[in-house]
């Protein structure tokens, strides 16, 4: 009886042929449709939230809209959450995914990603009038973090030991506490610097220092190019052209950091 390995080898070389050239048509495929589905956060404010009119709104709704201007297709906003956002990548029920998706060794092992579009650092907001620029200007002052957060580690390890960390239960807490004015200076996300901003619109929390810098990114299935480059192409545009720091200082409070904003890779 003869040996069947050689086909089966064949089939399922071409197999993956024919799939490798699915994936590299995905940019044709969005252009001859002409429209590009682009999963989103529906419930992650300021990044994605639903208006009172039931409309989409934030950060990630505005970066998706903008690319799919620069690429002239209509836009398909695709509800994501973050435990299923990759997923529907793969599956092929989104074509981009803009939702606070970070770059990390594992994710990247599954799907690529475009440059930075916008920050998504754990910084010190405070009042203006307290001057504070780095982690030895905390001696003598209170700063609020929520318990256990990322925030709430590092500022107790490279605060002064004559710095206050006072600590609240969740960060609606400690926004209630910047807001009433118990304390003066918090460490938390950019995106709760919106909240406080929000909330506090007669005494706006100023970005102190960034305690780690992290970023947002574009992800996409791999094997991509055309499309990754045309997505790198569109944020390069936004932020050559100040559109982008235009869209983050609206839903963060904080300025396109200037690294970011001239790193076009």
């Amino acid at each position: 009886m003869k040996s069947v390995k050689p086909v089966l080898v064949l089939a399922l070389g071409l197999m993956s042929a024919v799939s490798a050239q699915s994936r590299a048509d995905a940019l044709a495929d969005i252009q001859k449709a002409g429209v590009v589905r682009i999963g989103v956060p529906q419930d992650f404010a300021p990044f994605g939230s639903v208006n009172t009119d039931l409309q989409l709104q934030g950060l990630d709704i505005d970066v998706a809209k903008l690319i799919a201007k620069n690429m002239g297709v209509k836009v398909q906003l695709v509800p994501v959450a973050s435990a299923n956002r990759i997923a529907y990548l793969q599956t092929h029920k989104a074509d981009l995914v803009i939702s606070t998706l970070g770059k990390s060794a594992e994710r990247e092992k599954v799907i690529d990603f475009s440059q930075a579009y916008a920050p998504y650092n754990n910084s010190v907001f405070g009042v203006a009038s307290v001057p504070v620029s780095g982690p030895a200007d905390l001696a003598g002052k209170v700063v609020g973090v929520a318990r256990g957060t990322f925030q709430d580690i590092q500022l107790t390890e490279t605060a002064p030991k004559t710095a206050t960390i006072k600590r609240y239960e969740d960060n609606n807490a400690m926004i209630s506490a910047y807001v009433s004015g118990q304390v003066q200076l918090v460490g938390t996300g950019d995106f709760v610097a919106y909240a406080l901003a929000e909330k506090a619109p007669g005494n706006k929390p100023v970005l102190k220092y960034i305690i780690h810098e992290s970023s947002c990114s574009v992800g996409l299935n791999k094997n991509e190019a055309a499309l990754l480059a045309k997505v790198n192409d569109a944020i390069t545009a936004a932020k050559k052209s100040g559109e982008l720091n235009t869209i983050v200082k609206k839903w963060l409070n904080v300025p396109l950091p200037q690294k970011m904003a001239t790193t076009f890779q």
